[in-house]
């Protein structure tokens, strides 16, 4: 399937979301300099904390929200917000005397606007594709994302220091051409919508997700994949922790690899390889059974993570990096693609939105690995790390495929009967 035979929708939504995460990376991993250097490390903690609620709650929200209304109503409403917090961001900074009050404010604000837009942005995707592309299209939208994180944080890191004002004035304009461009390009096409249920809006908010939670398989691939996503995420808080306190410095000439330095080495490595692999290892794998293929992308992921969190030897760490990323690349597409196709057509924004638990989760048990490591030796945290992994590659492949066909097969017997 060639870029031209894509549906208008599918384009849009590949483009606009590309930009969006470019934005989204110039200045998220900037914050917490920016609120501990102007308003304290404290202050910063609990508000950065706060902000997490935020997300969580619009996640939420936008989910219910996106199989009730048209997408496209919500994602204008949505990106025009988020580019007038943009603006307010940028206004509040060209005094001497910065508003961090002001910017604080329009930063909530924009991570409650973009968290209410995110499960329309995923559920198009979906709603734009089949069972038979969702895979490829899936790689795609991976290798998107990877492209746009590397070229947004490099953006942060050149302006951050030196130029804020300029970088969020960037960022402000490319923020306000998402609205434009989902008014002119993004088709407003027939789905099939949710229906009110309750007269009162939270229980039927409420009365929405508790079908997400009573669907069994899904909910297995959901935990199993926040397990699986905690290993990768660990990378920037325990493994992080680990190399800056106990890596070896090497010396290339006059230059120092210290242990911040080669966890960004062990980063750029893996966005690398996902820009330079992801069509090259697709290609292959479709031609294999996607059962297999994804255990075999779980077990190198689950290999190469488990001897990252303990090794301490450059060369160990970029191999089994290499080892983790191929298993990434492989296991993900097909992952992300059998997970759509268990949502049912009125309910995608929902089951997008609850799906994203597996990143709030995985967030916090890779927090969570911080603290166990403080009391055990680094092969202990590599068994700990594996059997979270074992756990999540067994959840993952039984929701996706063992469960959901026991639950078919049920299903028809019942029906039949």
């Amino acid at each position: 399937m060639k870029w031209k035979e894509y549906p208008q929708n599918l384009k849009v939504r590949l483009v606009t979301s590309f930009f969006n995460r470019a934005i989204s990376s110039a200045v998220l991993p900037f914050m917490a300099l920016f609120f501990a250097h102007n308003k304290g490390a404290v202050w910063a903690g609990l508000f950065l904390g706060f902000n997490v609620f935020i997300g969580f709650l619009g996640n939420f929200i936008g989910g219910y929200i996106s199989d009730r209304f048209r997408r496209k109503t919500i994602l204008l409403i949505t990106s025009t917000l988020s580019a007038l917090m943009f603006g307010t961001m940028a206004a509040s900074l060209i005094p001497e005397q910065k508003w961090i009050t002001v910017f604080a404010v329009a930063y909530v604000v924009f991570m409650g606007t973009s968290s209410l837009g995110r499960p329309a942005m995923q559920a198009i995707i979906i709603d734009s594709t089949t069972a038979e592309n969702r895979k490829a299209i899936y790689a795609l939208d991976y290798w998107f994302t990877n492209l746009s994180m590397a070229i947004g944080a490099a953006l942060g890191g050149l302006f951050y220091a030196h130029h804020q004002l300029t970088l969020f004035l960037v960022l402000t304009f490319a923020s306000s051409c998402l609205p434009i461009a989902y008014g002119i390009w993004l088709q407003d096409t027939s789905i099939l919508q949710l229906t009110k249920k309750h007269e009162n809006i939270f229980i039927d908010l409420l009365a929405n997700y508790k079908i997400a939670l009573q669907d069994k398989p899904f909910v297995m691939a959901v935990v199993g994949g926040m397990c699986i996503y905690a290993a990768e995420f660990s990378l920037n808080s325990y493994i992080g922790v680990r190399l800056a306190d106990e890596f070896r410095p090497l010396f290339l000439g006059g230059f120092e690899i210290s242990g911040v330095r080669m966890l960004s080495i062990l980063n750029i490595q893996n966005m690398l390889l996902v820009v330079l692999l992801t069509f090259i290892v697709t290609k292959i794998t479709d031609k294999f059974d996607k059962k297999k293929m994804l255990l075999a992308g779980l077990i190198l992921y689950g290999i190469g993570y488990t001897v990252i969190t303990s090794a301490n030897v450059w060369y160990a760490l970029l191999l089994f990096n290499l080892i983790a990323t191929i298993g990434e690349l492989v296991y993900s597409p097909i992952a992300n693609a059998e997970k759509a196709n268990m949502m049912p057509e009125d309910k995608r924004g929902s089951y997008s939105a609850f799906s994203g638990i597996s990143f709030n989760g995985a967030d916090l048990i890779a927090r969570s690995t911080i603290i166990v490591g403080a009391f055990l030796v680094p092969s202990m945290m590599s068994v700990y790390i594996g059997i979270i992994l074992m756990m999540g590659t067994l959840l993952l492949y039984g929701g996706l495929f063992v469960y959901r066909g026991r639950v078919r097969k049920e299903s028809f017997v019942v029906t039949r009967g």
